[in-house]
């Protein structure tokens, strides 16, 4: 059996065991040559093969954490993102990037039934659950359905709520696609990771009830860092 398997056994039983805990710093690598009186290639293959499995995730210049389960989502449901960190009992927070009543383009002009003489709001958002970074959201909006919500202040308020209370919009069903990406250049520096790590990409047309019709009223991007958030899917027989 390889050394770097036989490594990586070891540590994932002692992550299982909660020897190392979620959230902290695993042994530097050398510590871990000592420890286990290895090869720095047998450790760092050992290492690189948890971080790709789920296990561990790195931090530039600090070290190799155990990933937690808590940033997880439900794939199946339809909250916002404000929702979801609530959700897993931590604290919501948000900046706006950009906010600004723009001219559809073709894609999103299919997407959410628009003319070209049409305008949309687009808002992009970065999302933290306890002050950590877990997305870079860009969301577009019908503007002639949502006439002044450029005023409302969205790094305060959620999105879905104001669609909800103030436009008397009852969403209805969501269709997203998932993909994996590698961030780059601006998404990177949102995320606050390195360009050329894995993320996840959501893209996603929301539908709701608006003046008793369902029309789409949304199509948005999220990206999420896969080192600190898990999705979940809830099936039954």
């Amino acid at each position: 059996m390889p050394k770097y398997f036989v490594l990586k056994k070891q540590l994932i039983e002692k992550i299982d065991q909660e020897e190392f805990k979620v959230n902290e710093a695993i042994p530097s690598e050398r510590e871990l040559i000592d420890m286990y009186n290895v090869s720095r290639i047998t450790v760092r293959k050992a290492i690189d093969e948890l971080v790709s499995e789920g296990y561990l995730y790195k931090v530039q210049g600090k070290g190799t954490y155990v990933k937690t389960d808590k940033y997880s989502q439900d794939l199946i449901s339809i909250t916002s993102c404000t929702q979801d960190v609530i959700n897993l009992g931590m604290t919501p927070s948000r900046k706006v990037i950009s906010a600004e009543i723009i001219p559809v383009d073709k894609k999103r002009s299919h997407n959410l039934e628009l003319t070209e003489n049409d305008k949309v709001f687009r808002l992009k958002r970065t999302y933290y659950a306890d002050t950590e970074t877990i997305n870079l959201t860009t969301t577009y909006l019908p503007y002639k359905l949502f006439p002044g919500i450029e005023k409302y202040d969205f790094s305060k308020e959620s999105l879905y709520n104001i669609l909800e209370e103030k436009y008397g919009v009852r969403i209805t069903k969501a269709k997203r696609s998932v993909e994996a990406i590698l961030a780059k250049d601006d998404t990177a520096k949102y995320l606050e990771v390195q360009d050329g790590i894995p993320i996840l990409l959501f893209s996603c047309i929301t539908y709701g009830i608006v003046n008793g019709k369902e029309l789409p009223i949304e199509n948005f991007k999220c990206c999420y860092r896969s080192d600190k958030f898990k999705f979940y899917i809830n099936q039954v027989k």
